[in-house]
């Protein structure tokens, strides 16, 4: 039997109740980074909240990690019955750094649970199925240790969006980590982990998080240590192309360094070309690579 036949699953192939009696005693933690998401994350906090703590017992707390936002997305999610921390304030002693993937790592100093969901703060089109199917797999089979979930985006051929995964993501899983090419959704940001696998990971601050987590969970536990779920339909909100070009760079710049050939120092300048009005401005933007290190050395000490 292939690794894709044996480790993807369908979201519902366990019951909420299932799962609830699968877990054991382990602790859940669902983690949403947000950075001004206003818009949407009192919905997602409410609508989980409701359907996973309140009504069962599948998740035992749930945490909104802000990280910087400028508009209401703290007040929001707390008022919706998260537990809500700025990034910037948790172990202020380390520093703090912009980027979804600083807000996940700081996130291990202020949740307990063994099995972490993540899941983006943006989504417009999705159900609670997300965290059942992610959970799944982690209380069913103790030798899986990371869950990627996958989905159809809206649309006539449900490819809408997706657009560094299908130019950058996947190429370089090709090239590089092939057995990683099964990986229906190789960026995206609903995914669990247990704790003791995660604080074991380095994290880059920014973008290049998920798949530097697949990267080296491959390369320190083996493919069989990874499954993925089909979570349905999703949607979320779209960043334009030059935001993405950021992305692209990170997730680029982390694969380099796992291959010995990234740059020295932390940051790059990146130069882009904007047309505006009939004419063209040029934008120099500094792309941070910096990782965070593992919270955990091979000894079980912290490092952090």
């Amino acid at each position: 039997m292939s690794w894709s036949e044996s480790n993807t699953h369908h979201w519902d192939d366990w019951s909420l109740a299932e799962l609830v009696e699968a877990k054991q005693g382990q602790r859940v933690s669902l983690v949403v980074p947000a950075r001004n998401e206003a818009a949407t994350v009192g919905d997602l906090v409410s609508t989980l909240r409701s359907s996973l703590m309140e009504t069962s017992d599948l998740v035992d707390e749930l945490v909104v990690i802000d990280s910087d936002s400028s508009d209401d997305t703290a007040r929001i999610a707390s008022d919706a019955g998260a537990d809500v921390y700025a990034s910037a304030a948790i172990r202020p002693d380390l520093g703090s750094y912009p980027g979804k993937g600083e807000a996940m790592w700081k996130s291990q100093f202020v949740t307990t649970g063994e099995l972490i969901v993540f899941m983006d703060a943006d989504l417009t089109e999705w159900d609670t199925h997300f965290v059942r199917g992610l959970v799944g797999p982690l209380v069913n089979n103790p030798t899986i240790e990371l869950v990627k979930g996958f989905y159809r985006r809206p649309g006539e051929h449900g490819l809408d969006g997706g657009r560094v995964t299908e130019l950058v993501a996947r190429p370089l899983l090709a090239l590089h980590r092939r057995p990683l090419r099964d990986l229906i959704q190789p960026l995206a940001g609903e995914w669990s982990i247990r704790r003791s696998l995660f604080e074991r990971l380095r994290v880059p601050t920014g973008y290049g998080v998920e798949l530097a987590a697949l990267v080296d969970t491959l390369d320190t536990r083996g493919m069989d240590a990874i499954a993925q779920v089909d979570l349905g339909q999703r949607d979320h909100s779209h960043q334009d192309l030059f935001d993405l070009g950021l992305m692209a760079t990170q997730i680029v710049g982390m694969m380099s360094r796992r291959l010995g050939t990234g740059p020295a120092g932390d940051d790059v300048e990146m130069r882009q070309y904007i047309p505006i009005d009939g004419s063209t401005k040029v934008v120099d933007r500094s792309v941070s690579l910096l990782e965070r290190p593992p919270l955990r050395d091979g000894s079980g000490g912290m490092v952090a």
